[in-house]
């Protein structure tokens, strides 16, 4: 069965279509928002308008690499996270395109949210599909969240923790655009702290599952004002960033062990927080980029796996 997924975040707009008997996704086409120079994202409304005019395009080149008369599903994010209250108007360009296709189609529409088909799309890709039906830690850390979820499936979520005031996402982007980078900065911020050799001492705020992250622009703000190069700044936010995703692993892990740890959202593809916390704790599993920054293949897997019926996830050749 094929399954197409919509979702329609505040970074980017993005397709993807999912072969439920084969395990793998066939194709998937992303654009990221127009963001003018300086600004740290849209307003809602603009969000919206650059969602409905990117559809139509990028459906049509998702149909030039997959049949998508053969499509059985759509699943489409229809909130940022599935708790009570959770709301952003920028999905509704998702939901209208599912379910005008899937109308027209006269096939299903399974609502999702963004933050569910992070999840999927992270597990999915450790290669390991019995964790969609087994206790996992998931870290979802982007632009809009810094959560650490005890996941039984992505359908039964618990938060264990998250921050108190700023997302890493958001001191990750802030002093990207500080620095002149395009928003959202996380790339330009990893590339950049890429070339800076000095070792650097990061501070966390954590406590137990728990964390403040608003020092953290503070500190890079004093930081650049001290004279140390951009290359060494961005290299001290990401491995403070590593550093609060270590402890709070750690005390996740006192009172769940054993459990495995997966790491999803747009801030966790980083390689230099991957290769900082593997190094201190190697059993936690980082995804390539495709499947942890903003896309639509967890929100194709979770429609056919609704439709499915079952808890394991999709199996991979």
């Amino acid at each position: 069965m094929l399954t197409l997924g919509v979702d329609t975040s505040n970074y980017a707009t993005s397709l993807a279509v999912f072969d439920t008997a084969a395990g793998e996704v066939v194709c998937d086409k992303k654009q990221l928002l127009p963001v003018k120079p300086g600004q740290l994202g849209l307003r809602q409304s603009d969000a919206l308008f650059h969602h409905t005019a990117a559809l139509p395009a990028l459906l049509g080149e998702l149909a030039r690499e997959a049949d998508l008369t053969g499509i059985e599903a759509v699943g489409v994010s229809a909130r940022p996270r599935p708790v009570q209250g959770s709301y952003m108007p920028c999905f509704l360009a998702g939901i209208s395109a599912a379910s005008a296709f899937a109308a027209a189609r006269g096939i299903p529409v399974i609502e999702t949210t963004h933050q569910q088909g992070h999840i999927a799309a992270a597990l999915y890709a450790t290669g390991h599909p019995e964790l969609f039906g087994q206790k996992t830690l998931v870290f979802h850390i982007s632009g809009g969240t810094t959560d650490l979820i005890l996941c039984d499936t992505p359908a039964r979520l618990t938060l264990l923790g998250t921050s108190s005031d700023l997302y890493a996402g958001q001191a990750v982007d802030r002093l990207g655009v500080r620095l002149g980078y395009g928003f959202p900065a996380g790339p330009a911020v990893s590339a950049l702290a890429a070339e800076c050799a000095e070792p650097v001492r990061p501070k966390a705020s954590v406590r137990g599952m728990q964390c403040s992250l608003s020092g953290l622009e503070n500190q890079c703000d004093a930081l650049l004002k001290q004279g140390k190069s951009p290359a060494y700044v961005c290299k001290y936010c990401l491995c403070c960033v590593a550093e609060t995703v270590l402890r709070m692993t750690k005390a996740a892990l006192a009172e769940h062990p054993g459990l495995p740890v997966v790491c999803a959202g747009g801030v966790m593809s980083s390689d230099l927080i991957r290769d900082y916390v593997q190094a201190r704790l190697p059993q936690v599993y980082f995804v390539p980029g495709r499947f942890s920054s903003d896309n639509a293949i967890g929100v194709a897997l979770l429609a056919g796996h609704s439709l499915a019926g079952h808890s394991e996830g999709p199996d991979r050749p």
